[in-house]
């Protein structure tokens, strides 16, 4: 099945294919959790039933969805030690700390509360709810930090030294962590995961208003997921283009590759909007372009020089197609956001936001379109760094592990034979449980864990009786 990919092929291909899986989960659960704190807040705050129910709603997905995303990501770690040992034995001691920064602080932090969250309202009460609501919130937030660092240090390293043995060692851990891309990326990821959410939560929404349009939950749902995408998707615009001018200044080849230049154009670079790049001839066939338009927004002048990938050796630079074709469709998707979010606008003006059907069928349309843009922008920037691990220093063909590559075939088919069986299975149970509307009981989860203990008092009574109920 895989004749004629080399280790090194293989086992990259192994980490994209188990980190795309992963990173859909976590987008999710990270807005989620977010999106639940608002609405137990607003519950304690007006009492308004309608958020109650949204938030017993949704704390079930998120269950679901937060134990796919731990289980999905726990390969991936099995996978340095053994694809990629020679570059955990050289990143180790900077990236190490990071790592268990994140399981220590915040994966104990969201897990440790997420049992209280889930079961415990009327164990603890409402006020201790809410801030085990608040921690598991604040414990996604603080775990995408920590790997947002991480990956952001292997974009644009800094505040190291390389010791005798090969290994980078840690000189200065404020630059470490703050490295120089790292708040633009953490910014973008965040902004990427609300409106990921938003867009699942609208579509959901969407679907209960074209069965039912006086079903109040969902229009509650509905309106507040529209807010959402009209607020935050300009923020995620207006950041992701602080995110290009960052990676202009540290990585231009990958600038060069998403806007598809393979010439140096010094009086200023046209926007390259579709073609087919041809990396043999060093061009983009069919281009559609607009003149001078990619310089202005890259530098804010018209005609400022733009360097192109002639100036970079053939050996470092990153494969042109990918890149250029990811990037348009995580473009184009937020542009679609956008879009949608207007139109929202635009029908809450004239009175008719659950009365507009069109509307809510192309909010389901746009519902799994923020896990396409997460999973778009995520390849624009892993295989945009290519030919290297930690830019610039470690080349990927430098990294691996000496494997070889039937043995790496062979995980890789069972992986995805497992992945696709469990998570697809996750995934179709998640999708009926959205299927239900909010007000359903018995969406999935029960309301508190099952006591499996012989002999209760509860059950001497009423043997058919479940504890909990």
């Amino acid at each position: 099945m895989f004749d004629g990919f080399t280790a090194e092929t293989l086992a990259r291909i192994q980490f994209a294919f188990t980190v795309s899986f992963h990173i859909i989960f976590p987008a999710f659960s990270i807005g989620l959790a977010s999106y639940l704190a608002v609405l137990n807040g607003l519950w304690l705050r007006t009492r308004d039933e309608t958020y109650l129910t949204l938030f017993t709603y949704w704390k079930k997905i998120f269950a679901v969805a937060f134990g796919m995303g731990v289980v999905s990501g726990i390969v991936m770690s099995y996978q340095f030690g053994t694809n990629w040992s020679v570059f955990s034995d050289k990143t180790g001691p900077v990236l190490g700390p990071l790592m268990a920064y994140e399981v220590l602080s915040a994966f104990f932090l969201e897990a440790g509360f997420l049992g209280i969250m889930l079961f415990g309202r009327e164990r603890v009460g409402d006020k201790l709810h809410m801030f085990a609501t608040a921690m598991v919130a604040f414990g996604t937030l603080m775990s995408a930090t920590w790997i947002l660092s991480v990956n952001s240090w292997m974009q644009t390293p800094a505040g190291y030294s390389i010791n005798e043995l090969g290994q980078f060692v840690p000189e200065d851990w404020w630059q470490i962590v703050f490295n120089p891309s790292f708040p633009y990326r953490l910014t973008h990821m965040v902004l990427a995961a609300y409106l990921t959410t938003a867009l699942v939560v609208g579509g959901v929404g969407g679907l209960h208003l074209l069965r039912n349009r006086k079903d109040a939950h969902a229009r509650r749902s509905f309106s507040m997921s529209m807010w959402m995408l009209i607020v935050v998707t300009p923020l995620q615009i207006f950041a992701g283009d602080m995110h290009g001018i960052n990676t202009l200044e540290h990585q231009p080849a990958k600038v060069m590759a998403m806007e598809g230049h393979y010439d140096s154009h010094p009086d200023g670079a046209p926007l390259i909007l579709f073609g087919i790049p041809n990396s043999e001839e060093k061009r983009v066939d069919y281009a559609i372009q607009i003149p001078y338009l990619s310089s202005m927004i890259l530098k804010h002048h018209w005609d400022a020089p733009l360097d192109g990938l002639d100036t970079i050796p053939d050996d470092e630079e990153p494969p042109v197609a990918i890149v250029f074709w990811s990037f348009r469709v995580m473009v184009g998707l937020g542009f679609a956001m956008l879009g949608l979010g207007a139109w929202a606008a635009w029908r809450r003006l004239c009175g008719r936001l659950y009365d507009t059907p069109l509307l809510h069928r192309a909010a389901i349309m746009m519902g799994p379109m923020g896990f396409v843009a997460v999973l778009a922008g995520w390849i624009t920037t892993e295989v945009g760094r290519q030919p290297f691990t930690v830019y610039g220093v470690l080349r990927t063909s430098d990294s691996l592990a000496p494997v070889a590559a039937p043995a790496v075939a062979a995980s890789l088919i069972a992986f995805i034979i497992v992945y696709f069986f469990i998570f697809g299975a996750g995934t179709v149970y998640l999708l009926r449980m959205m299927n239900k509307a909010p007000a359903t009981s018995k969406l999935g989860l029960r309301d508190g864990p099952i006591r499996t203990a012989g002999i209760t008092p509860i059950a001497q009574t009423n043997p058919d009786a479940i504890p909990g109920e």
